[in-house]
């Protein structure tokens, strides 16, 4: 049996990794397993208030954590630590009679034959105008194996990149006639490399990979300067390449930007369909908190939403832990709270920004490109003043909300139709075009 503090040292790393950090700050902070016995786990947490959250919230995340690092354990007792015995009747120091809460085996687990969370699937995947083009190659790779191969999806953390390669796993698993899948990061394929090397057992290692007709590499930036990782990872794609398997990765940087990658292997990777998820705009934020809080249970107004939506300029991890925070002051207050209690609540959640005009903007763009600021205004049709221009437009539409007529008039006078048509033009080419994501990126570092 392991160690208390050592299991559950390791459930924390594991959690702390898969939430904010506010969220792990507020319910995972002063707990410990303070005993194990006929694999029951006894949790003590410091309030009956944690206790509840956990077990509603989080249970079945640390169940699976837990059987992940002790395969024996079957199930959690959460006990109170920290309030009085008057109030909760202790006996020793914990809550007496706290009901143990089992989970179901077959339900929840990850299946270790695949690695599969079974909550990751396309149902509970919520697509808008930020990754509907990666939604859009997850289903052509379903309806056609291998028609983009490999698939590799790329953007920062919290913008749901495990969520669609682990539903695209999901979606095969259930409709692809028993088809083998298997997901797994790139850290732990590196250490059963490694593993398969100290055991004497890599061709044991190399046949286990070559047998999946999908297979999902999660984190795959983390191969670099790994040289004898990246070696045996090219030749295993080689051969499920040249086999038709469908391969599927994702990283938080487009592989040209991946340092100490060897070329072989991105060039591998640049062969098929490389697909970005950027930080989701403003309709899609708006969107993610009307589906979350149903699922939170959270009786929000239009109002608020777009409020939240407005302000908090995250991922969806971040909107998440606001949504999270809400619902916390919701249950101690015991009422639904109004927007002016909801703007106090997160006021230390939204990043100010910076008070800066249109004409500002307009001169660093022109700036940027070598631009006279004049000529911007001017109705010329001049490629390089045209691009600078639907730039322009599509910034201050993107990231200050200022309506298209707004934006025409500040440009001359250019009718709302236009830019419209310049801020969609913008949003369509950044997905494919590399270097306009790039410079997009830096000017709004400028910014």
């Amino acid at each position: 049996m392991i160690e208390n503090k050592k299991l559950w040292d390791s459930v924390l790393v594991e959690i702390e990794l898969s939430i904010s950090k506010a969220n792990f700050s507020m319910w995972f902070k002063d707990t410990s397993v303070v005993k194990q016995e006929g694999g029951i786990v006894h949790l003590s947490v410091p309030s009956v208030f944690v206790k509840d959250w956990l077990n509603n919230k989080f249970h079945k995340s640390i169940l699976k954590s837990l059987r992940g690092f002790a395969d024996y354990v079957r199930g959690i007792e959460y006990v109170v630590s920290k309030e009085t015995p008057a109030k909760r009747g202790e006996v020793g120091g914990f809550a007496a009679n706290q009901a143990v809460n089992e989970l179901p085996l077959q339900d929840f687990y990850i299946n270790k034959e695949d690695n599969l969370n079974p909550r990751y699937t396309f149902d509970s995947f919520i697509v808008g105008p930020f990754n509907d083009l990666a939604y859009a190659a997850s289903q052509a790779i379903i309806k056609t194996p291998a028609v983009y191969n490999p698939l590799f999806i790329y953007g920062n953390t919290g913008h749901g990149k495990t969520h669609l390669i682990q539903a695209i796993g999901n979606r095969i698993k259930t409709t692809g006639g028993g088809k083998k899948v298997y997901y797994l990061t790139s850290d732990r394929f590196a250490q059963e490399y490694i593993n398969s090397l100290n055991n004497g057992k890599v061709n044991l290692f190399k046949e286990q990979y070559r047998k999946y007709d999908l297979l999902i590499i999660d984190d795959i930036q983390f191969f670099a300067s790994k040289q004898k990782i990246q070696e045996e990872f090219f030749h295993l794609f080689n051969n499920l390449h040249d086999n038709n398997k469908q391969i599927v990765f994702s990283s938080d940087k487009h592989p040209n930007f991946i340092q100490g990658l060897e070329e072989r292997v991105r060039s591998r990777f640049n062969a098929g369909m490389i697909v970005e998820i950027p930080a989701p705009d403003i309709e899609s934020r708006i969107q993610i908190l009307k589906k979350k809080s149903l699922v939170f249970n959270l009786a929000l107004t239009i109002e608020t939403i777009e409020y939240l939506a407005s302000s908090i300029e995250g991922n969806i991890r971040e909107l998440e832990g606001v949504l999270n925070s809400i619902l916390c002051q919701t249950q101690l207050k015991n009422k639904e709270l109004n927007l002016n209690e909801i703007k106090n609540l997160i006021k230390n959640s939204i990043k100010p920004k910076k008070m800066i005009s249109v004409k500002e903007i307009i001169k660093i763009i022109a700036d940027f490109y070598n631009l006279e600021e004049d000529i911007i205004y001017k109705k010329t049709r001049k490629k390089e003043v045209v691009k600078p221009r639907q730039i322009i437009m599509y910034i201050l539409r993107e990231d200050f909300n200022i309506s298209y007529p707004s934006i025409g008039e500040k440009l001359g006078g250019r009718d709302h139709t236009t830019v419209i048509h310049s801020c969609e033009k913008i949003k369509n080419d950044i997905k494919t075009d590399l270097i306009l994501n790039k410079e997009i990126n830096q000017i709004r570092a400028m910014i």
